[in-house]
Formats: structure tokens, C-alpha cells, sequence
């Protein structure tokens, strides 16, 4: 397992997950809004579609209420950055 620090922008024009920024977060786009956990299932779903992961392998350890938010994947950091273009 990995832990994977990703910052997020909500109610954007689509979802995208745009590679790793100056400081090594990954950069995640989504439509849903910050309100009830909808942007938090969103980025789960879609980081487990670009890493070719059941969802059940995406676990949000922090952050659920920030843009910036861990997620534990089940991968090695080589298989994540390979997986998400970095």
C-alpha cells in the first residue's frame, strides 16, 4: 500500500486527472461539488479508473473535508507515478 497526497478542485468543467505538481501532489479535476462527499467519491472513482483499480483499492485516509486530500492505493509509488503519467 501507498499513500498518495492529491489536491483537489471540485465543480470543475470536467473530470482530469492532470499529473504531479512542483510540490509531488497529484493534480485532480472533478464536477461534483465539495457537499456531501460527492467530489471525495468522485476522485475515488476516477483515480481507481486511471490506475487501473477496483475502487475497493482507494481508500481516502485524510482529508475529506480539505482540497487536500491522502489516499491509500494498492500500489508501489513506481506502479502510481508510472500509472498516472508522471
Amino acid at each position: 500500500m501507498f499513500r498518495l497526497v492529491v489536491c483537489v478542485t471540485p465543480r470543475s468543467s470536467r473530470d482530469a486527472v492532470e499529473g504531479f505538481d512542483e510540490e509531488g501532489r497529484v493534480r485532480v479535476r472533478v464536477t461534483a461539488p465539495p457537499a456531501d462527499g460527492a467530489a471525495n467519491k468522485a476522485v475515488c472513482k476516477l483515480l481507481a479508473k486511471v490506475l487501473g483499480l477496483p475502487q475497493r483499492d482507494v481508500v481516502l485516509v485524510r482529508g475529506a473535508r480539505g482540497r487536500e486530500k491522502i489516499f491509500e492505493v494498492a500500489l508501489t509509488w513506481d506502479e502510481a507515478v508510472d500509472r498516472l503519467g508522471g
